[in-house]
């Protein structure tokens, strides 16, 4: 059997090259000219999971270094190792010997970096000083607001954004062609909307998928990815608009067990079906929104989910029997 048989698909069609990075032009360009200038400063990589961090940052690697890029890239992820030790200890040793090639510094690649205390956070910035004529940072993380500000002013920060749903349909039917699979367009919409625009969420659900048949259907990525049909979501709430609370609880109980989903998951897809109700005013579906957040707040502190579920279900039959 051959290497990339047995492969995971997210790094069987990790993009190897600046052209093959979807969704991100504007970054990609960037990137691309700090490379043919061999100069770059420290960067800053902010965005959701799955949208391409890690790849441009491996990309930039092996455009700079060549064949030697894993001699000159040291990758950490701060949400293992999240203490100032690791700060010390491993970035020193690494920055503080020069880069081996015709490429003046070394790359540090600094993964979930807004999971590092504020204590390590103060020691990189003081090692991110120290070290600039033989290293560059490029740090990443999910939300730059968890990253203190002296950090933030020294490096160019991107902010990354979910793949745009295009996108996701060229790497739907690239890896369909790839792999030889027979993929409906029902089934690509479902992978859309299922993956939020995280490629390697999409990657994951179709590898599953592909193991199972070769044929991929709308029903089978909903079974794969455990997520409700948003026709099932659309009943519950059009039961809750026309006042049956005990059905909508009943269906919305049946549909958590068939897919053996938490309270957490069927509460995001709830807030979404809400916007394609319809027969429903603006005003109420504000106020359904607002019923999903307090939930939802509530369900995150540790109180019971399937409660939380159906006083939510009780609000939104109220709000809909309210005498407008």
């Amino acid at each position: 059997m051959k290497q990339e048989d047995i492969a995971i698909w997210t790094e069987k069609y990790r993009p190897k090259d600046f052209d093959e990075i979807k969704g991100q032009d504007e970054i990609v360009k960037r990137a691309e000219a700090f490379v043919k200038k061999k100069n770059m400063p420290h960067l800053l990589f902010a965005g959701p999971a799955g949208v391409g961090k890690t790849t441009l940052t491996l990309v930039i690697a092996r455009k700079l270094f060549g064949d030697k890029w894993r001699e000159n890239f040291l990758e950490l992820n701060a949400s293992d190792e999240r203490g100032i030790d690791v700060i010390r200890v491993k970035v020193k040793d690494f920055a503080r010997t020069r880069a081996i090639g015709d490429v003046p510094f070394k790359i540090i690649y600094l993964d979930e970096c807004d999971a590092l205390t504020k204590d390590a956070q103060q020691a990189l910035r003081r090692t991110m000083e120290n070290y600039t004529q033989t290293c560059r940072f490029i740090l990443s993380c999910n939300y730059s607001s968890k990253i203190i500000d002296p950090i933030q002013s020294r490096c160019s920060v991107f902010r990354f954004k979910p793949l745009a749903k295009e996108d996701i349909l060229k790497i739907t039917d690239k890896i369909a062609r790839t792999e030889k699979l027979g993929i409906d367009s029902k089934a690509k919409q479902a992978l859309y909307e299922i993956s939020h625009g995280d490629c390697r969420r999409l990657e994951n659900i179709m590898q599953s998928s592909a193991a199972i048949k070769n044929k991929i259907t709308e029903e089978l990525i909903y079974s794969v990815a455990s997520a409700a049909k948003p026709k099932e979501i659309n009943e519950v709430l059009n039961l809750c608009v026309k006042g049956d609370f005990s059905s909508a609880k009943n269906k919305l109980l049946d549909t958590m067990l068939n897919h053996g989903l938490a309270g957490l998951d069927i509460i995001k897809q709830i807030q979404q079906e809400i916007w394609r109700l319809e027969n429903v005013d603006s005003k109420k579906k504000l106020e359904m929104v607002k019923e999903c957040g307090e939930a939802e707040f509530r369900m995150v502190e540790g109180s019971d989910e399937f409660i939380q579920l159906e006083a939510l279900l009780s609000k939104f039959v109220l709000v809909n029997i309210q005498v407008s």
